[in-house]
């Protein structure tokens, strides 16, 4: 199927749209292509990014003043999230408002009619994308909203004295829309909003793009807001128009997180045609927001270059935001705002630099303003991290903003908030002088790579030397020769030696019927060949027929056998016979539900692999609750758990403790408060046998002893991978750089209570790939990401061995090249970082990664190949030694997976690994060309993204400028536009095609797994019954949590208490008042 792609649709009138993603859902890829065509086309976008209620999408759209919303759900609870955002627009008188969304298979055909016949402008299914194109969903929306709302200018401007923000909206947009007609009209509206306007002080904050402004006004609002409880807070937000097709990124609102009030409008203009940083009709905005009544007004203009000041102009107050990215010290001189400005804070202060650029831009403003004398104090300029929860140094700049205007506008305002300090100090997660870890990991492994090759060439020089010895013995030349053989000889290490003495052995152990081994004294036999039907003996590990040293040493060092280093073919020697790699995944409604779903899945497995999916109000941190856009989603997509109650009924009947029992808990954001919930649950599995057993209750040594005892026996895998959640799958809930201090308390915890069976973290590559990104970004970023960790911890004095055997990794298998190789260049890169440069041990070489098949490449259309894909991709996941793995169930594009689906999702590894006769062997693929090949070239290109990241100041560096996200967000996009251009097959979605398609729509299964009503409604009875029960413990838990946040402790260790008298939410919300919300990034 190829597409004729259809030019963007022209709009008569200038379009607006608010684009988001659903409450408690992080996939926005979809629509980050959405609101990026949107504008190329001429639309003017306000992004909310992920994760936005409906509250918070209908107000911005209302205040915005747009005629469109689009909106994608991906998560479940669709029908009452999209009924919900209609009828909260109707009760706004909003209703002119169109509402376009999508959840590809997700929202079923049924539903679909359902949403439409409700009201909804249209909700896009993938049939519709496969018909339309991109480009031709676009231009339906455009067309669509290519309206101007009806208007009453004169009842609006009644009724602005009053506050409605609605005449704020409809004023605003009339001066907009006027600027290049100066009607009687619109002349007289200006005098009358003149008329009315009170005097209200202006903040006019501006500087560079990329600066933080938003940010650091956020966070200055913030503060306004907790200080004076009583006032509001007016926002105009100025972005720039593309010249070339109108079209406008408005992108202030996605950064602030203190504006979710009703004491707080923002309202965003394009600059359009204005040519300047401000909007032509920023006047008459302020004048309109002068005379609703607002207490304060702020102005951020677009990004400025050195010769722009137009926001003096219009304020009462200016605020220049730069960096210490500004070049030479002269450059400074070019800065006319350095002349103007009454406060100037130097953001983003942790970077390297940023000492000497404050003292250069003070010896400027000094210059400037003739202010020899002063002090450094005395000057109006800050070093500020907008970035870090309340940051000293923005303190000290809202208190000096609120006394200026005190002065300035004699206000009187009396500030409670303490403004005093030496200005910001970065608690730093990578110190300074270790940020280009990246870059030494690199020559690290280069370095590697070219020992061997120089170890390799010795070795067959040698094995040459000693072959023509062979051949001229007795001749003259022998003593020559044997001259040049010990001067090779001499070239190889011990470890080459090591190699080639020790290589005849190995292949004769190898051609043993058993290979014995001991362990603590413990002789183990391991069956090396299994025999055919036909009588074929198979080896289950096959060795190359290397005679030339070279060779063997070459393949020795770079591939070498299962479990020896570099680990390229695998970690272990052997597979487990007793336990297969498979994962029984689950989670849907009540714990209830799921654990019968477990138990039904384990029922002929003696190893009990569970692997738990938490819906969506989980993995935010919030408890279930009945408004609509919350009910909707308990319990869909996943397991509703907000309690320590919760996670008991989970795992009931299960042995927690049992050595055949591995739990792996699939959620980041709140990740300490659902694995303290597990770890309490496993113990109180403990004190009930203790209690069958003996007959009474434990004493406090006793239960501290069966604590201990079950943290060092319980096994399985945490996610809590928050680095890429801000890249790739979004579900981060607290601030950065404090959801990674309780990452390094968990793990500190860990080292203090020797949990070994447990992993701390799932370095995850999966939602990397999810999100859109290709095999190669997916597994440099992944990896890059795990040695920040390894470098964060070792910053906190951790050692490299205490805690490296706790890291785990999890990545996707798509049908790409690359994937076939994924889990030999990750074992091979971190082996040897890990020896050759951390200096770790052999237990800490070894990468142990998680694999779960492609969810991307399951389709809603002729889901029944769904299962063939995931076959090919469960395949290369098992010829490349993954440690675990999950095979998706074919119906995922639409539905939580079903009994029937699961099963058949089991029965391609079981199939796999019960009937495939190669699959008997545990090497596979080594020694073929193509693998190798593709080896060195994906590793080689994981070691380019690497040094791209490395050239940003490291992975956090990288993700200050979006590098991560927006090379995710591009290669999403190649993806879509090759797949609705049908330049990438896709079998029975672009091409081979059901002939009956378009007549049927996708094919929906006979069986969709929802939440009921009543498995919604208990869920919020327990929770109420839970809250009730520990009324009187939640508060004292929670004061003593926060103490441990502020004073410096170890959260996790306390969240180990917490979790029995405080549900999820209410802890999520208490560590925000402590450690700060996530700001989501464009």
């Amino acid at each position: 199927m190829h597409q004729t792609n259809p030019q963007p649709y022209k709009t008569t009138h200038k379009v607006r749209f608010v684009t988001a993603t659903s409450l408690f859902d992080g996939h926005d890829a979809s629509t980050n292509i959405i609101r990026r065509i949107l504008q190329s086309s001429g639309a003017e976008v306000i992004h909310l990014g992920h994760n936005r209620s409906v509250s918070e999408i209908v107000t911005a759209a209302v205040q915005e003043d747009a005629q469109g919303i689009a909106v994608s759900c991906y998560q479940g609870g669709h029908i009452e999230f999209f009924k919900y955002i209609h009828d909260q627009l109707r009760e706004q008188n909003a209703g002119h408002i169109r509402i376009f969304g999508g959840g590809g298979g997700v929202i079923i055909p049924d539903e679909i009619r359902e949403l439409e016949e409700y009201g909804i402008a249209k909700i896009f299914s993938p049939e519709d994308g496969r018909r339309m194109g991109l480009q031709g969903m676009i231009n339906l929306m455009l067309e669509q909203c290519d309206f101007a709302p009806k208007r009453d200018i004169r009842a609006e401007l009644q009724k602005l004295p009053e506050g409605d923000l609605r005449s704020v909206n409809t004023l605003i947009t009339a001066f907009e829309e006027a600027v290049h007609e100066a009607t009687a009209e619109v002349r007289e509206l200006r005098h009358e909003i003149r008329r009315m306007a009170r005097e209200v002080p202006v903040v006019g904050v501006t500087g560079t793009g990329g600066a933080g402004k938003s940010s650091l006004n956020d966070e200055l609002v913030r503060r306004f807001l907790k200080d004076f409880p009583d006032k509001r807070v007016a926002i105009l937000a100025v972005d720039p128009s593309r010249q070339r097709t109108g079209g406008a990124l408005l992108g202030d609102r996605i950064r602030m997180n203190a504006i979710n009030t009703s004491r707080v409008y923002m309202r965003s203009l394009a600059t359009r045609d204005s040519r300047s940083e401000l909007s032509a009709a920023i006047k008459d905005a302020i004048d309109t927001v002068r005379a609703a009544g607002f207490d304060l007004i702020v102005v951020e203009t677009s990004g400025i270059g050195q010769g722009d000041a137009a926001i003096v102009e219009i304020c009462d107050l200016s605020l220049y935001v730069m960096t210490c990215e500004f070049g030479a010290p002269t450059q400074l001189e070019k800065i006319d705002m350095l002349d103007f400005a009454d406060l100037v804070a130097l953001n983003k202060f942790e970077r390297k630099g940023a000492e000497d650029a404050l003292r250069n831009i003070r010896k400027q403003y000094r210059r400037n303003r003739q202010l020899f004398e002063q002090p450094d104090e005395a000057l109006p300029i800050f070093g500020t991290i907008a970035s870090q929860f309340n940051d000293p140094g923005t303190n000290v700049l809202y208190g000096r903003l609120i006394e200026i205007l005190n002065g300035k506008k004699g206000l009187g305002w009396q500030s409670t908030l303490l403004s005093t300090g030496s200005g910001s100090r970065q608690n730093n997660v990578i110190q300074p002088d270790r940020i280009h870890y990246l870059g030494e990991i690199v020559h690290a492994v280069r370095n590697y790579k070219k020992h061997a090759a120089d170890q390799a060439r010795a070795a067959r020089s040698l094995f040459q030397l000693k072959g023509a010895r062979e051949l001229v013995a007795g001749a003259g030349t022998v003593a020559e020769l044997d001259d040049s053989i010990r001067q090779h000889d001499a070239r190889l290490s011990e470890e080459t030696r090591g190699i080639l003495t020790g290589w005849p052995r190995l292949k004769e152990s190898y051609r043993q019927d058993q290979l014995v081994t001991k362990v603590r004294d413990k002789e183990i036999r391991t069956d090396l060949y299994t025999t055919t039907l036909s009588g074929t003996r198979i080896p289950r590990v096959a060795l190359p027929d290397f005679e030339d040293f070279g060779e063997i040493v070459k393949w020795s060092y770079r591939e070498n056998l299962p479990g020896l280093f570099p680990y390229t073919a695998g970690v272990f020697p052997f597979k487990r016979v007793e336990e297969d790699p498979k994962r029984q995944f689950a989670g849907e409604g009540t714990p209830e539900r799921t654990n019968r779903r477990f138990h039904y899945l384990c029922k002929d497995d003696d190893a009990k692999r569970l692997s738990t999916a938490f819906d969506s109000v989980t993995l935010y941190g919030e408890d279930p609750d009945y408004p609509p856009d919350v009910y909707g989603k308990v319990g869909e997509s996943g397991v509703s758990i907000c309690t320590l109650e919760d996670m008991k009924k989970l795992f009931a009947g299960f042995d927690l403790c049992a050595p055949n029992t591995s739990v792996s808990i699939t959620i980041n954001g709140p990740a300490p408060m659902i694995l303290a919930m597990f770890f309490n649950a496993a113990t109180d599995q403990q004190v009930d046998k203790f209690r069958q057993e003996q007959g009474r209750e434990p004493s406090a040594e006793e239960y501290g002893e069966i604590r201990e005892c079950t943290l060092q026996t319980v096994r399985g895998t945490v996610q809590a991978d928050i680095l890429k959640e801000d890249q790739g799958q979004n579900t981060c809930i607290f601030s950065t750089e404090f959801a990674l201090r309780m990452m390094g308390d968990i793990q500190a915890y860990f080292i203090d209570h020797k949990v070994r069976n447990y992993y701390s973290v799932s370095i995850s590559g999966y939602h990397i790939a999810e999100a859109g990104a290709n095999p190669i970004s997916q597994l440099a970023f992944t990896l890059a990401n795990g040695f920040t960790y390894v470098e964060y911890y070792l910053s906190r004095g951790m050692q490299i061995d205490d805690f490296a055997p706790n890291l785990s990794y999890f990545f996707s298998n798509g049908l790409d090249p690359e994937y076939t190789v994924i889990g030999r260049v990750a074992r091979r890169i971190w082996a040897v970082t890990m020896r050759e440069k951390y200096g770790a041990g052999e237990r800490s070489q070894k990468l142990k990664y998680h694999i779960q098949t492609s969810g991307r490449s399951l389709h809603a259309q002729e889901m029944d190949f769904n299962d063939i894909r995931t076959t090919l991709q469960a395949l290369m996941a098992i010829y490349d030694n993954c440690n675990s793995l999950h095979t998706n169930a074919f119906d995922e594009a639409v539905t939580t997976p079903t009994e029937g689906s699961v099963r058949r999702a089991m029965a391609i590894q079981m199939i796999i690994t019960k009937e495939l006769g190669l699959a008997r062997n545990e090497n596979p693929y080594q020694g073929a060309f193509i693998i190798d090949e593709l080896t060195d070239l994906v590793e080689e290109a994981v070691l380019a993204e690497f040094e791209r990241i490395d050239q940003r100041g490291g992975v956090l560096g990288a993700m200050e400028t979006q590098y991560q996200r927006s090379k995710i967000q591009d290669e999403s996009l190649l993806y879509e536009h090759k797949k609705h251009s049908g330049e990438l097959p896709i079998i029975g979605v672009n091409t081979f095609l059901n002939p009956r398609a378009d007549e049927e729509g996708y094919q929906v299964p006979g069986e969709l797994a929802r939440a009921t009503k009543e498995e919604k409604e208990q869920q919020i009875r327990n929770l109420r019954a839970f809250q009730e029960l520990n009324r009187d413990k939640a508060a004292p838990a929670l004061a003593k949590l926060q103490q441990t946040a502020t004073s410096g402790g170890n959260i996790f260790g306390e969240l180990m208490e917490a979790v029995k008298h405080a549900s999820l939410g209410q802890i999520t919300h208490a560590l925000y008042e402590v450690g700060g919300q996530y700001r989501r990034n464009m």
